[in-house]
């Protein structure tokens, strides 16, 4: 158990950066190889993939990206046989005591292993130690956030108030009564909690920290719990996978949890981008209940450059920036990130893209602005306009722009249309 004095929650966050590398890519070889013999789904999109190759992260960005909307497909397709479309690799009984359900719907599997969803790190990171009761008012019902908060802080060795949501007034009482440490739940209930109590004239003087998860923690809500006396700090986690980053005293950026391998890839393709270029979060899970490989998250991030100021030495994001997906429907036709990216692969001369949709809904125009440090555009620009229609079976006009002048902000479709 991690000691109430202690600095990090365990050495895994401050070991060598090498040694953590390597350790993650001998688990992966393994996993992948798990995956296949476990995993219906993954036998069959890995088919012909001999783990024992996959040995590099170039190795793993070459393995196809499973994204949600085909999680959804396949269980929805195999609902009468397998409910988990074939990804789980753990059946009904003793090691899955729980199964959540999050919008689609999609079912999760929750695996009998202590800390199964990896929280206990994040919420030391935000300050609660052993001992300590927290005030978890994650829902319970359907989705998984409560219970993955909840058996985190069991993991750390905190006692748990299962508040869950609504009932503010209730909320207060016992907050009251029983003078949690803090707070675990969206920075939203947190707020309409305290103007509550604030309302009632009931002072909540235990509460001094707080874990956010579920929406954004913009800086300005953090500077007004902190007028309060309320240390907040963000985690990064999901349904599928359970936690992904989470923030630390340093204030700058999320921190990579241990037990996940992370990817930044162009959104629309499983293409990882440079360093510090925003993209779509792909992530792949040491987790042998539920192995999820080059799992797309749909979320926008970019790595941060450096160490972490609070002496953790795992790979730093942003944060969450937005949505990957940005399908756009231009004059009838969807047009998504992939055929963006088809067009760029035809040109080894164009470094990025940007599709730009203008104009008015019914009367749209559409370019294709792109980074290019060759010559001859003109002859160029007729190509990849051809390429255009070709597909997406829509013109488009082209227009060229110096390397690195796109906006570092991960949209490849940019919708800037009028919708009065």
């Amino acid at each position: 158990m991690t000691s109430v004095g202690a600095r990090f929650f365990d050495t895994l966050e401050t070991r060598d950066s090498a040694e953590r590398e390597a350790a993650l890519i001998s688990a992966l070889s393994a996993q992948i190889a798990h995956a296949q013999a476990s995993s219906t789904a993954f036998s069959e999109s890995l088919r012909g993939i001999d783990a024992r190759t996959i040995t590099t992260r170039a190795a793993l960005a070459k393995l196809p990206v499973i994204r949600k909307n085909e999680l959804h497909e396949r269980q929805r397709r195999l609902l009468g046989d397998d409910v988990f479309g074939g990804f789980s690799a753990i059946r009904y009984g003793a090691k899955m005591p729980r199964i959540f359900s999050s919008p689609g719907p999609i079912y999760e599997p929750e695996g009998a292993a202590k800390d199964y969803w990896r929280m206990a790190r994040a919420i030391f990171a935000a300050g609660f130690r052993p001992g300590e009761l927290i005030h978890n008012c994650f829902s319970y019902h359907f989705v998984p956030a409560g219970s993955m908060m909840e058996s985190g802080a069991h993991a750390l060795g905190c006692t748990v108030f299962a508040g869950g949501t609504g009932q503010t007034e209730q909320q207060v009482q016992a907050m009251a009564e029983l003078n949690p440490a803090g707070y675990i739940g969206t920075p939203s209930f947190l707020k309409i909690i305290v103007d509550k109590a604030f309302d009632m004239g009931v002072a909540l003087p235990s509460v001094k920290k707080a874990m956010f998860g579920g929406e954004a923690f913009p800086p300005s809500l953090r500077d007004w719990f902190a007028e309060r006396g309320i240390a907040g700090y963000q985690c990064y986690a999901s349904a599928d996978l359970g936690s992904i980053a989470y923030e630390t005293e340093a204030r700058e950026g999320l921190v990579l949890d241990e037990g996940v391998i992370l990817e930044i890839v162009r959104p629309g393709t499983g293409d990882p981008v440079a360093p510090g270029e925003v993209g779509e979060v792909v992530v792949t899970t040491i987790n042998p209940d539920y192995p999820l490989i080059r799992f797309g998250t749909g979320d926008l991030s970019a790595v941060l450059v450096g160490p972490c100021p609070s002496g953790r030495t795992n790979t730093r994001i942003k944060g969450w920036m937005g949505r990957a997906d940005q399908t756009t429907k231009i004059r009838g036709m969807f047009v998504h990130p992939g055929q963006v990216a088809d067009i760029v692969r035809r040109f080894p001369e164009v470094a990025r893209a940007r599709l730009v949709v203008t104009g008015e809904m019914a009367n749209d125009s559409m370019t294709l602005k792109v980074e290019t440090a060759c010559g001859g555009p003109d002859a160029l620009a007729i190509k990849i306009g051809e390429a255009i229609r070709d597909i997406t079976k829509l013109r488009g006009d082209v227009e060229f722009q110096l390397p690195g002048s796109l906006p570092n902000d991960g949209k490849v479709i940019e919708d800037a249309r009028s919708y009065k």
